[in-house]
């Protein structure tokens, strides 16, 4: 890792103590390896504190470390296993004090809880290392740098290396006169032109130049600009070919301080790191014709290993004639796995800091040592997270541990019903959080909250069982590089705790009533009824009853609603139903069912009104859940239904149309039809709904129904009212009828009283009112005595001295059916009691016949000799309906004189008062 990045990264860090803990090491410890100074700060002394890092020079001024500086001062600062922080100084650093074989670095560490490093604690650590003998040409690769340094002496000329590079002495030559023995200048090599560069150039360049007594020193950093890439057997080498000149005495000398590095050559294969390096690459063996290896070593953080150890921990060290190649299993000892993110999933990188050593000879150089240092990280690796259920149902604690996560991983944040909290804050949602770790060096989160928190979701899932769900995304950060990812964690814990909706229903004559009592579970359920969803607009629009008093749901539903279904039509009334279904208000599933079914008494059906008018609804039954009640018609198919709902179809018509059969008996009229449906292509009613209308005088009847199974149900009968009059005209036109306020009406002898009987209802033109037999007494009884007949089986009384006269009824504005009346008139004659003439009321009373205008084959009770223009018929086979009008009283007053007619009676000059009445029944 790039000291600019680690130390850009080292602001960031878990909250953890910084109190020494008695009897373990300080806070910096170190180690002297090979021709480094390794310095580890632990971690758990610098973590959740902000870091800053400088070299102390001789003076003791302290120069803070950045990217840059540390590349060109020989300074590396990398992470090694949990979180230690590792500082390496190479023995000619740019702060280093070398005396004889020992070198020094002093350096400074500062640490602070805040990022402007106010109040920061100060730290210094000064380690001394001593360093073995030199080789001619030492190589570094660092993971941040490339150093490369030579001995000072002269070393023999190469004949065609010199001829390869003239120039560099011509570019160099007229500055020879200079007389201080010092680095002077760099030339770089590159394919395209070479570049002299000054110390002082090279410096501000990036590059780092040293000398000591014995020795020049070259560090490059990998980014710098004379950098090359090349490949040497398939392996990418980072290059850097320059002649460094410098005087010494009266001489110019010229130093090959090119470096090189591999950048690549790592592979992964059957869990297994290869590491490949090739042994002699040209831009480090220009001039040399002959090689031999020395020594070939490896290790891991800077530590060399035995062939012993490599084998315990099954690493391969092999070297070939070209190569050297190292294979360590991943996960073996001597690395660690560090967490690592890929598009957003959680995972592991296996990391191994390896270094190699290869020591050859050359007829150029002599010996030659090449270090190469390199962090290894492995492909990135998912690894799933286990989320366990430890709920306390007893209690009713929600209990969730999640991981395993190594200890780089910090939680920081939770996102609950959409909200970001931190860890803190969790708390004032009910939350508790905790870690624990285990010797493996690996930790668990462990997430607590109470059932009841408002966050957990309730939800009822069957009989008495609900679930309580918990749902919170947690938020972890990962240290040093700040990668962050996120787990969801969706919990469920089943509890039988539920208290469902318990429902009472009841009716009444015209509606279903449901109450449902809400349990505990229920907050969010909506009440349906075949699909439809109840609310308060609904049930204004449709005409029923819903409310909610937060503990009590009430419905009402009226017997002809859409709402209802029904069953079945009997003698004993209409099955109707009502389904409510309790539906989740978020998902919409069906959560808890409820009905109530009634008989309703069928008098909603049918209406039989007294103008003949009869208004019928058919409704369709569960079983024929395809019939379209826009469909349905009456006997005669071109009469259709006035109103249409989904489940109901009303019917108004008059009792002689759409194919209406009509019936007599003694007492009533008898009016029948039926709804009919039929399916496309089908003669046969699939529906048949018989009806009757049944208008009668003196007898009333319950309605009632009758249901046959195929093809459907009927209806018998419904009752309507049968009305006749009695009325008193003043003249022969019958066009101005006494009022009510007129009577008593005065007449006097042979005077004549103009009568009309009339059938009012219904306005059937296919009856006939005949009249029978008419007769006045002296009370309001029909039956009290003494009786004066006037008219006898539809004739008038032959034993009147006066005869009854009949007077044709034709049509006007008023008669739109005269058939359906009678007019006749009687002359005032004499009324005894044994042989004294009546003086006081009278009464008028007619009896009537509703008879059928069509012909028939006999007609015993319809005898029409004695009406105008009309001749006696046969019987009737078919019966007729009775019925009987009555007037008022009728008064009679004497006269000065008094005359005896022709029969020999005494006639009494009278005045005589007639009212007429309506002898209605109706249901």
């Amino acid at each position: 890792m790039e000291l600019g990045l680690v130390l850009r990264l080292l602001v960031i860090g878990i909250s953890i103590s910084e109190t020494r803990t008695q009897g373990r090491p300080g806070p910096m410890s170190s180690e002297c390896l090979e021709n480094f100074l390794c310095i580890t700060l632990r971690a758990e002394y610098f973590e959740g504190k902000y870091l800053s890092f400088s070299a102390v020079d001789q003076s003791g001024i302290a120069w803070e470390l950045d990217e840059a500086l540390a590349s060109q001062c020989g300074y590396t600062v990398t992470y090694s296993n949990w979180n230690n922080i590792e500082f390496r100084a190479s023995a000619l650093s740019c702060h280093s004090h070398v005396e004889k074989d020992t070198f020094t670095v002093t350096i400074q560490v500062k640490a602070s809880h805040t990022p402007d490093m106010k109040n920061a604690s100060v730290h210094l650590k000064s380690a001394s290392c001593h360093y073995g003998p030199w080789s001619p040409r030492q190589l570094v690769c660092e993971t941040n740098y490339m150093e490369v340094s030579v001995r000072r002496d002269v070393p023999k000329t190469v004949k065609d290396f010199i001829q390869d590079e003239p120039e560099d002495w011509t570019l160099v030559f007229p500055e020879a006169k200079s007389g201080e023995a010092s680095i002077w200048q760099i030339v770089f090599h590159q394919p395209e032109e070479k570049r002299a560069l000054l110390v002082s150039d090279a410096w501000s360049a990036g590059y780092g130049l040293n000398i000591t007594d014995t020795r020049i020193l070259l560090r490059v950093p990998y980014n710098a600009a004379q950098t090359q890439l090349v490949k040497a057997q398939g392996i990418t080498f980072s290059t850097v070919r320059s002649s460094t000149f410098y005087k010494q005495q009266w001489m110019i000398l010229m130093v090959d301080t090119a470096v090189v590095c591999p950048v690549d050559g790592v592979d992964y294969t059957n869990k297994m790191i290869i590491w490949t390096v090739p042994k002699y690459i040209q831009a480090l063996c220009t001039g040399a014709t002959s090689f031999k290896d020395v020594l070939v070593e490896a290790g891991v953080n800077l530590h060399k290993l035995s062939a012993k150890e490599m084998a315990s921990r099954k690493y391969v060290l092999s070297n070939d004639f070209d190569v050297i190649t190292m294979k360590v299993p991943i996960g073996a000892e001597g690395g660690y796995y560090k967490t690592s993110v890929s598009s957003g999933q959680h995972g592991a990188r296996y990391c191994i800091n390896l270094f190699l050593e290869h020591q050859w000879e050359d007829n150029k150089w002599g010996l030659t040592k090449h270090t190469i240092i390199k962090e290894i990280e492995t492909p990135f690796e998912l690894v799933e997270l286990t989320v366990t259920n430890n709920s306390n149902l007893s209690a009713r604690i929600m209990n969730v541990t999640v991981g395993m996560f190594l200890l780089d991983v910090e939680l920081v944040n939770l996102t609950i019903e959409g909200a970001t909290v931190t860890v803190p804050e969790a708390v004032q949602h009910g939350y508790r959080m905790y870690e624990i770790k285990y010797a493996n060096q690996s930790k668990v989160y462990v997430i607590q909250v109470p059932f009841d928190a408002p966050s957990i979701k309730k939800e009822y899932v069957r009989d008495d069982v609900r679930t309580y769900t918990l749902n919170v995304t947690l938020e972890f950060i990962i240290h040093p590089t700040s990668e962050t990812f996120s787990v969801l964690i969706v919990t469920l814990s089943a509890v039988k705790d539920a208290v469902l909706p318990s429902a009472r229903g009841f009716c009444d004559e015209n509606n279903v009533h449901l109450h449902i009592t809400h349990g505990n579970v229920d907050q969010n359920w909506m009440p349906f009824i075949s699909g439809r969803h109840l609310t308060p607009e609904a049930a204004q629009k449709y005409n029923y009853s819903l409310s909610d008093n937060g503990t009590h749901l009430a419905i009402s539903v009226p017997f002809l609603s859409s709402l209802l279904d029904y069953e079945d039509i009997h003698m004993s009334g209409v099955l109707a139903s009502l389904h409510l279904t309790l539906k989740d208000g978020v998902t919409f599933a069906n959560k808890k069912d409820f009905s109530i079914s009634c008989r309703f008494s069928p008098s909603e059906l049918i209406q039989c009104l007294p103008n003949g008018t009869v208004v019928i609804t058919a409704v369709k039954l569960v079983r024929l859940a395809d019939l379209d009640t826009s469909l349905l018609v009456l006997s005669d198919r071109n009469c259709k239904p006035s109103l249409v709902t989904e489940k109901t179809a009303t019917f108004k018509f008059n009792v002689n149309t759409c194919g209406t059969k009509r019936k007599f008996n003694s007492t009533s009229i008898t009016y029948e039809n039926e709804v009919v449906y039929f399916r496309l292509g089908n003669d046969s009613p699939v529906y048949k709904l018989k009806f009757v209308c049944l208008y009668t005088i003196k007898q009333t009847v319950d309605v009632k129904y009758e249901t046959k199974k195929n093809p459907s149900p009927s209806i018998k009968p419904g009752f309507g009212a049968l009305d006749l009059s009695l009325k008193l005209f003043k003249d022969e036109s019958y066009s101005d009828p006494y009022q009510e306020l007129e009577f008593p009406v005065v007449k006097y002898l042979k005077e004549t009283l103009y009568l009309e009987v009339e059938l009012l209802q219904p306005a059937d033109p296919r009856l006939e009112l005949n009249l029978k037999d008419c007769w006045a007494t002296n009370s309001q009884s029909q039956d009290s005595l003494p009786q004066w007949p006037i008219l006898i089986n539809g004739c008038e009384n032959s034993k009147d001295s006066q005869r009854t006269v009949f007077h044709k009824v034709n049509y006007s504005n008023r008669v739109k059916f005269p058939q359906h009346l009678k007019r006749f008139e009687v002359m005032i004659f004499t009324f005894i009691e044994g042989t004294t003439p009546l003086q006081k009321q009278l009464y008028f009373h007619c009896s009537v016949v509703i008879c059928s205008t069509m012909p028939q084959p006999s007609d015993f009770l319809c005898q029409r000799r004695c009406n105008p223009g009309k001749h006696r018929r046969d019987r009737s086979t078919e019966p007729q309906l009775h019925g009987q009008a009555s007037s008022g009283a009728v008064l009679i007053r004497k006269e000065n004189t008094t005359s005896r007619d022709s029969d020999g009676f005494h006639t009494v000059c009278s005045n005589i008062h007639v009212s007429c009445e309506k002898n209605t029944e109706s249901v």
